[in-house]
């Protein structure tokens, strides 16, 4: 099935495995706000048969329920039935983004961010220094205070967090310390790469540390997250194929990768390129040797870090990690490894932040109503570090730190166990 095909066969049973019991609706953050029931996760789907059977266009008031949607998967987890409301809910997208026209801007944003940006890891290396610069010089504080931003802009500007820049030499592997356990190779990522760069390099010195010699390859590209979410799947398939190429052929350990939304599209290269007769069979490869960093770490923890780290610590759970990847015990895992840490969890752990990709800058009203409600959570556990492990919810609880007037630390859990091995010596 290609994810704009809402008259197949395929989305139809997909469809059809929904009972419309309601289980799903007090897991969806959207439902929690409007109480509509097109704003759940049985509502909308209801919305995709009537568009699947030719009853309704896909623009109007389909196109706005499902762009409400943060596409946390949280209904997946909450459902007896096992609907598979990602594969669902990327068919809608790109069946609005096949069918309504775009302006001349919005083609161009498109255009610069999906095929000239996120690509492109020197260029948004560039542009992460121009930033940095910007910063430096206080401008950042002062477009903030005056709000001298257009509108449209001042979202996006409220997420960039403190930028810091990668040390990891990538033109050559990062030699493992001590007995070496194997070869693995990272996926290097975009966004985070060039505007969290310390978590990175912080991922690479853990995985040294380890007996693991990690290994860049060169022809990697993004993971096609961004475009698969605005549905551009052709882009999305694109970008898949070349970094099945440049990962392919070579006898790693694993494939790894620190961002849980990244990882999920990884994931589902088999899916995306189930009907390419070149590809399927690679991509499944590809797939079957994919992990998150803290699913290989808390299985290959060779060498436990000893620092202590005297800290009370809360954990938010990127969606698509919890939700997508089902990766739950893990990173708790890791936490309890550090030694001197507190941690306590929080009231509603599988609760979306509000990042969810670009819903933050395209739906910034519900987005901050969905981050009030995970704040007042973190607030109540008094953690003085906060800690994520994916690239969108990082810079979206540094935003809500500062929006709300807290001083909690946030961090990305490789940080924190690289913060321990330091400690340690």
């Amino acid at each position: 099935m290609t994810t704009t095909s809402l008259q197949s066969a395929e989305f139809s049973a997909l469809l059809d495995q929904c009972v419309h019991c309601g289980l799903c609706l007090p897991a969806c953050p959207t439902y929690a706000i409007f109480q509509t029931e097109m704003d759940s996760p049985r509502g909308r789907i209801q919305l995709m048969r009537a568009a699947a059977d030719g009853r309704i266009e896909t623009g109007g008031a389909f196109q706005e329920h499902i762009e409400l949607c943060l596409g946390c998967r949280a209904c997946e987890t909450a459902c007896p039935s096992g609907v598979k409301y990602g594969l669902l809910f990327e068919g809608a997208r790109a069946a609005i983004a096949e069918k309504q026209p775009q302006s001349r801007s919005e083609r161009l944003i498109r255009w610069l961010a999906l095929h000239q940006l996120l690509p492109h890891r020197t260029r948004l290396q560039w542009m992460a220094k121009g930033l940095r610069l910007y910063q430096t010089l206080g401008l950042s504080t002062v477009m903030r205070k005056f709000n001298l931003l257009p509108k449209g802009m001042q979202a996006m500007e409220a997420l960039l967090p403190p930028i810091t820049q990668s040390t990891i030499d990538y033109t050559q592997p990062a030699p493992a310390i001590g007995e070496k356990h194997g070869d693995v190779a990272f996926l290097i990522g975009c966004i985070q790469d060039a505007f969290l760069g310390e978590v990175n390099a912080a991922t690479v010195r853990v995985l040294q540390r380890n007996g693991y010699e990690v290994h860049f390859p060169q022809a990697q590209t993004c993971c096609g997250a961004a475009p698969l979410h605005t549905g551009e799947d052709g882009l999305a398939r694109d970008l898949a194929r070349q970094n099945i190429d440049a990962f392919g052929n070579h006898e790693y350990v694993a494939i790894l990768n620190n961002a849980g939304g990244c990882g999920a599209t990884l994931r589902e290269y088999a899916h995306l390129l189930a009907d390419d007769p070149a590809y399927a069979e690679q991509a499944r490869a590809f797939v079957a040797k994919m992990q998150d960093i803290n699913e290989f770490l808390a299985a290959h923890l060779h060498n436990p870090p000893t620092g202590q780290v005297h800290k009370r610590v809360t954990y938010v759970d990127s969606c698509h990690l919890r939700h997508g990847q089902k990766v739950i015990k893990e990173p708790r895992q890791l936490l309890k490894a550090i030694p001197g840490l507190t941690l306590v969890e929080l009231q509603r752990p599988d609760m979306c932040c509000g990042s969810a990709g670009v819903y933050n800058i395209t739906q910034a009203d519900t987005a901050n109503q969905v981050l009030d409600a995970k704040l007042a959570d973190v607030q109540s556990t008094g953690a003085e570090i906060v800690v994520t492990t994916n690239t969108g919810c990082h810079m979206q609880m540094i935003y809500g730190m500062r929006k709300a007037g807290l001083d909690a630390e946030v961090v990305h859990l490789v940080e924190l166990l690289d913060r321990s091995y330091k400690a340690g010596g």
